[in-house]
């Protein structure tokens, strides 16, 4: 790889399937993002427990969601796709950072408040230390770039913090990342409740669109989305919620602006719109289904590729690592 090029990081959970929200949201970005950059893709799967799983589903879920990213275009000749829990200097780096960040800076973060709440009175000091461990993703990479989401930039704030008051006790020792905004990347909401984001947890299994769905249920959840009580296909995010973010998802499928999507459905209607979005977004995961049932049951090959990234990821990350120990002065092994 390029050592010129700056460097991307991105982990996704493994979670279940992942939907067109995390499609067109994020790995449809990664695809395009090969060719810039350095890039580090990782199946965050020690993120994942902050919260009750299955073991059996985990490890199920981690390995279909590996090869559903080769299948969406994932390179492993161009980026470094890996399991973060097959590279310990994560969890190295995580409890050395906690030890620099302090319990004020994490009480204060959104999503540990939201989860907490729903996980009632025990609540798991993983959930609560998850922000250190993201950090610690980024920062092992010297990562220049990363993209985020509106729900994760007060992560990436703490990330950069904890970088900063590192290298400012100790000397230059991070990179401090910046985050990436993509030019394109929908922010793909829920079918049925419009108002917020697309989730694969939702109980409401017509709330969101898996990569893996057929066209028939594809359409058949499109057909049964939310709108608004009006006719018009017309973009207007505050009082038409349900229509506009099927516009979006339409443009996202075929690159259309909103003004071409008004234009080519003028006096149509919901229901010519609905089916429309569903078929064309049934077309543009057809060829990434395909390619996903070839390499879901080439295990050989999926594990060639889990060696030989799991390798590049833990060499460019002990570097890192080895660099921390040595300033907070611990012994470097022999």
């Amino acid at each position: 790889m390029d050592q010129e090029k700056k460097v991307l990081f991105s982990g996704i959970q493994p979670s279940g399937v992942f939907t067109i929200g995390n499609y067109f949201g994020a790995i449809k970005n990664w695809v395009s993002l090969q060719d810039q950059y350095r890039c580090f893709f990782s199946i965050v799967d020690l993120h994942a427990i902050t919260v009750p799983q299955s073991p059996q589903e985990l490890r199920k879920n981690s390995r279909n969601s590996l090869a559903l990213l080769l299948a969406a275009g994932i390179d492993p000749k161009m980026s470094t796709l890996y399991y973060q829990s097959h590279v310990s200097a994560h969890s190295e780096l995580a409890w050395i950072l906690n030890c620099y960040t302090n319990m004020g800076e994490l009480s204060r973060m959104t999503q540990f408040k939201d989860k907490s709440q729903k996980q009632g009175e025990n609540i798991r000091a993983g959930l609560y230390n998850y922000p250190v461990l993201m950090a610690a993703d980024i920062l092992l990479f010297q990562t220049n770039l990363v993209p985020v989401g509106q729900d994760q930039k007060q992560h990436l704030e703490l990330t950069r913090d904890i970088a900063h008051r590192f290298n400012n006790h100790f000397s230059p020792t991070f990179v401090i990342p910046e985050p990436y905004i993509p030019s394109t990347g929908a922010r793909v909401m829920s079918l049925q409740e419009p108002e917020k984001k697309m989730s694969k947890s939702d109980e409401n299994k017509n709330a969101f669109v898996c990569m893996t769905d057929d066209t028939d249920s594809i359409i058949k959840k499109f057909k049964r989305a939310v709108t608004d009580s009006g006719s018009e296909v017309r973009y207007d995010s505050l009082n038409k919620s349900g229509i506009s973010n099927l516009m979006e998802i339409y443009s996202s499928a075929t690159g259309d602006s909103y003004d071409e999507i008004e234009r080519r459905f003028n006096g149509q209607g919901y229901g010519n719109f609905k089916q429309a979005v569903g078929e064309v977004i049934a077309d543009t995961l057809k060829p990434i289904q395909k390619e996903y049932g070839k390499l879901i049951d080439d295990k050989g090959y999926i594990e060639e590729i889990i060696k030989e990234s799991t390798e590049i990821a833990r060499k460019v990350s002990y570097k890192t690592l080895a660099k921390v120990k040595k300033k907070v002065g611990l012994v470097l092994p022999i």
